[in-house]
């Protein structure tokens, strides 16, 4: 997985911050309402590619099509942690560092989490 360029990251973060599914001059305003000044067209190519590589789905709606999320950030989180993981030489010791830089609250959610994991992660799947 690659992570998102920046354009890419704006319009997924407008996409999962909207409470229902949006067309582009929706996400157009969005964006240019943080100060910039991008055309419809740039944000229409991007949020295609969006929903090629998956991360947006659309339904026609009218004469325009409304976008929304297929996947969480969460899984965009997660699935940078793991590509993360995976280019590492030693797992374990990244995994411990990660770990290391985490504050109480995460570190605590972190070991509830792993309790609550089953003892063979891929039998629960």
């Amino acid at each position: 997985m690659r992570a998102f360029g920046e354009l890419e990251a704006d319009v997924m973060r407008i996409v999962w911050a909207s409470s229902e599914p949006l067309n582009i001059q929706g996400i157009v305003d969005a964006l240019n309402g943080e100060g910039r000044q991008l055309a419809y067209t740039t944000v229409m190519t991007v949020t295609e590619r969006l929903r090629t590589k998956g991360w947006l789905e659309r339904v026609k709606q009218g004469r325009s099509f409304r976008y929304s999320a297929v996947r969480t950030a969460d899984d965009y989180s997660a699935g940078l942690m793991q590509q993360a993981l995976d280019s590492s030489a030693d797992r374990t010791s990244a995994l411990l560092r990660f770990a290391g830089r985490l504050d109480a609250s995460e570190a605590a959610a972190l070991r509830q989490a792993l309790e609550d994991m089953p003892a063979d992660p891929a039998q629960d799947g």
